[in-house]
């Protein structure tokens, strides 16, 4: 399960690529995806995730399903070699990078929606 996140991180960025959208949009789109995919990799015990991204021209849509039920990790995910880094944060990057984003939480899934407005690229403006 734990590859799930840098394949959800190439599928966002073949995305953008295909959809033309400027690196910068492109990097947050990656971001967010990752958050999210992360933190249903960490907490669901699902052994299935999905993501599912709608771009209409002005902004993706990014949604990332899972099929399990929050679980509290039992051993720290800090290693030494981590030192000063901060965890805990995915879902505060992500309210700080889209416009909206909404927690849909089941018995049976968890579905986690987000709303990336894409900045035009300079050529386009």
């Amino acid at each position: 399960m734990a590859a799930a996140v840098p394949e959800a991180r190439r599928f966002a960025r073949g995305a953008a690529l295909r959809w033309a959208i400027p690196d910068e949009s492109s990097d947050t789109l990656s971001l967010i995806v990752s958050e999210l995919v992360t933190n249903a990799v960490l907490h669901s015990g699902s052994a299935d995730v999905t993501t599912l991204l709608v771009f209409d021209g002005v902004a993706v849509t990014v949604e990332v399903t899972d099929f399990g039920r929050w679980l509290v990790r039992d051993a720290n995910r800090r290693m030494a070699e981590d030192g000063g880094a901060a965890f805990g944060r995915g879902l505060d990057l992500v309210r700080a990078c889209t416009n909206w984003f909404t927690i849909h939480p089941s018995p049976e899934r968890t579905r986690v929606v987000a709303h990336l407005p894409v900045e035009k690229s300079g050529a386009d403006q």
